[in-house]
């Protein structure tokens, strides 16, 4: 076991090293470009287009609950615990860097979007399906099969640490710390829960996803609002020290052991990637089952996944820890989070812990469909009961057993995920662009309004 975990150790150093996360932003950062920011200038018309009555095209989810069913799987544990860790690890000025992480994010989960929309296809059940490995075979050709094969292995291996057992666990002992709930108890519960959603497969999914992702996501926030209320007068100094270390090194304090400029960028880049998924891939297998008549409309409704997820959701928590000096307290993960609510509102860690509960219930929701059709992609619609009785069953095993393995396991598989996907994106950039220039060249006569 000790062997596994050092070579795992070592991989794990290897692929979410400086190559991966200069490749990640770098990728994202020439999709940006080669949009003309468009992302950026075109958040106000994504939130419109997002709201939008009107659904053309065909498709299981309405494009509501397809980006709901991706923040689902996105808004999570990196949201309450990867953050305060990302923090400590790296100094206030991680923070920072999540916020460039997200900037140039939304570019790649709008081009991620794009391709899954044009290149999806319709299962044997009918169903629509798409991501990564359908626009590696279709938009690159049968000779890169294999690489679209390779991200679905990777895929569903992961989902079963990052989207399943590692969630079960984190859920189970967060209950157990806070209200005395048994492990097993919530691992059952768990399993009962899910196994009942996912017999309706994605549109229930998707309908739960769009009920409770939005009520989780707004009452998390008012409840981090408070926190950044009573902290008020604080707000600017915290900014100022987010920015600050961002390109200078933190000494040490209190608790706080000090970062070199290098963590906060590593950390705050890595712990962005993690949270808001933009590059591995993940988000487009939900974003395919939308009911669309045109990929560019959702990708501009996926990109503010990146956007909700890191710039609203984890700024909420970063500030909260920044601005109420819980990070130099020694507290790490997601008890320095509590730590901070509890500053500042009574009971504020029971909060955290209701949060960081149906977050990682409802990112088990959504990783399972992207388990799913990943292992449908390899092996064919015959395989989707026997993956959705594993996924349930592995629940409880998950909240009841130690993962650290489990933990290093899943974040390799993650950035293995990347490596396929982020070719993709590169050879298929010229495509992302044609499209987009194509639609908005359209649209010059057609209000968004009236769409």
């Amino acid at each position: 076991m000790e062997l596994l975990t050092s070579i795992l150790s070592s991989i794990n150093g290897v692929v979410w090293g400086v190559p991966m996360l200069v490749g990640i932003l770098g990728i994202g950062l020439y999709l940006q470009l080669g949009l003309g920011f468009m992302p950026i200038r075109k958040l106000k018309m994504g939130f419109q287009l997002l709201f939008t009555k009107a659904e053309k095209g065909e498709g299981e989810l309405s494009p509501f609950n397809a980006l709901m069913t991706a923040l689902s799987a996105t808004i999570g544990t990196g949201n309450i615990a990867g953050v305060a860790t990302a923090i400590i690890l790296g100094g206030p000025g991680a923070l920072f860097w999540m916020w460039m992480t997200a900037l140039v994010g939304m570019a790649t989960k709008y081009s991620e979007a794009v391709l899954a929309v044009k290149y999806r296809e319709k299962d044997k059940l009918g169903d629509h399906v798409g991501g990564p490995m359908y626009y590696i075979r279709n938009g690159l050709g049968p000779k890169w099969a294999w690489l679209g094969m390779l991200f679905a292995v990777f895929g569903a291996m992961a989902g079963f640490g990052i989207g399943n057992t590692v969630q079960a666990n984190s859920v189970a002992h967060a209950l157990e710390s806070s209200f005395g709930a048994s492990t097993l108890t919530t691992g059952i519960v768990l399993m009962v829960l899910v196994g009942a959603v996912l017999i309706g497969g994605i549109r229930w999914i998707g309908q739960v996803a769009g009920k409770l992702v939005p009520l989780m996501t707004v009452s998390y926030f008012v409840s981090g609002l408070l926190v950044l209320a009573v902290n008020i007068t604080a707000i600017p100094a915290a900014f100022m020290l987010i920015i600050e270390h961002a390109f200078s090194p933190v000494a040490a304090q209190g608790g706080f052991a000090g970062a070199a400029v290098w963590a906060a960028i590593r950390f705050g880049v890595a712990r962005g990637i993690f949270s808001n998924e933009a590059g591995l891939g993940s988000a487009p297998i939900a974003h395919a089952a939308a009911k669309t008549d045109n990929p560019v409309r959702q990708g501009l409704i996926a990109m503010l996944g990146t956007f909700i997820d890191t710039i609203v959701v984890c700024s909420i928590t970063g500030l909260a820890i920044v601005v109420s000096g819980s990070w130099t307290s020694g507290e790490t993960g997601a008890a320095l989070t509590s730590m901070a609510f509890a500053t500042a509102i009574p009971n504020g860690d029971y909060i955290v812990t209701i949060a960081l509960a149906v977050f990682a219930f409802t990112t088990i929701l959504g990783w399972s469909f992207y388990g799913e059709k990943c292992v449908e992609y390899l092996f064919g619609v015959k395989a989707i009961v026997p993956f959705r009785i594993a996924w349930v069953l592995a629940l409880p095993i998950g909240a009841t057993q130690s993962l650290e393995l489990i933990w290093l396991l899943a974040d390799t598989l993650n950035a293995m995920m990347a490596i396929p996907n982020l070719i993709a994106l590169a050879l298929l950039s010229p495509v992302v662009f044609k499209v987009t220039k194509e639609y908005f060249a359209s649209q010059k006569a057609t209000p968004v309004s009236k769409e």
